[in-house]
């Protein structure tokens, strides 16, 4: 255990946990940042161009805007650990963080920003085939799809991107939504459409998935209760992400769906001196500069917090 009582640790790196780290540095707060082993920068580190960042207007790869944050952190003097979290204990005044390599933090304040992850169908065979024709990153496999036919899965933003990504390497790219329209924003629906590569399967569901030890095909179920099989070499799923807050579930509130609950317009959390900020929070805008100004509240909350003790 850190000898030192920090004033605050932040737990994530995504576009909240950095803005935080930024604006509590800059506060004098020395924040220590953990920022992940695998998950550093969040989700944007897995997005291609990102095109509705303010301040870029010939957009800026997720990865480089994330690097910059990150640097933009430590250039105020915030430290920031590469490991994963695997224990909070967030009661009493001092609150203690304990990562993977055995670490224990302690702080007077925590900002709680670990984000979200994907979604998964919950059909069967769906860990069978994970990373043998199932993905949930086209940035990351797109590549292996090169001249083939792959599916995607959703019905919004995320799955429009993927879909349209996609066709750089897929000779045929079939997106499969379950309704018999997209939630996704007009102008990546219209670029989608203008597509000659992409068909779209409408009212349908994937209930299977059939393969020798490699993806080769969907079951689909269409909404008039009538299947059919798609052959495809890989499969993306794109149906949103649920919050990543197993960590202090039974600490703080959460909502029915898991998303920790804050006073609004604040970021605190039911439990003193937690704070909580980011697609954590949020299960409705889920936007990278969303994120970005609930993490610049976190740390201004802390602050103030800070302040009056």
């Amino acid at each position: 255990m850190t000898e030192d009582i920090r004033q605050v640790v932040i737990v994530g790196s995504g576009p909240a946990g950095l803005t935080a780290a930024v604006y509590a540095a800059r506060a004098g707060l020395k924040p220590l940042v953990i920022e992940g082993a695998t998950t550093a920068g969040g989700a944007l580190m897995t997005t291609t161009e990102v095109e509705n960042f303010p301040g870029f207007p010939d957009g800026i790869q997720g990865p480089d805007l994330m690097l910059a944050m990150r640097a933009q952190a430590v250039k105020f003097g915030a430290e920031i650990v590469t490991d994963d979290v695997v224990a909070l204990d967030l009661t009493g005044d001092i609150k203690t963080i304990t990562d993977s390599s055995g670490n224990v933090y302690r702080s007077h304040t925590v900002i709680l920003a670990m984000g979200s992850k994907y979604r998964r169908l919950g059909i069967a065979d769906e860990e069978t085939y994970s990373a043998k024709g199932v993905s949930w990153c086209a940035t990351c496999d797109g590549f292996f799809y090169r001249g083939k036919h792959v599916a995607v899965v959703g019905g919004g933003d995320a799955a429009v991107e993927e879909a349209t990504f996609l066709t750089r390497f897929a000779s045929k790219v079939t997106l499969i939504h379950r309704r018999d329209a997209l939630r996704a924003s007009e102008v990546m629906i219209q670029r989608l459409m203008a597509n000659p590569a992409v068909e779209v399967i409408w009212n349908t569901q994937i209930v299977g998935m059939t393969g020798d030890g490699k993806l080769d095909g969907l079951v689909l179920r269409n909404n008039d209760g009538t299947e059919s099989h798609l052959a495809v070499d890989g499969l993306f799923e794109a149906i949103g992400s649920v919050p990543q807050s197993e960590l202090v579930t039974g600490q703080v509130n959460l909502d029915d769906a898991g998303f920790v609950t804050v006073t609004e317009p604040g970021t605190v959390t039911s439990m003193d001196g937690v704070f909580a900020c980011g697609d954590l929070v949020d299960h409705i805008y889920r936007q990278a500069i969303v994120a970005a100004g609930s993490g610049c509240r976190a740390a201004i909350d802390v602050e103030r917090w800070l302040a009056q003790r």
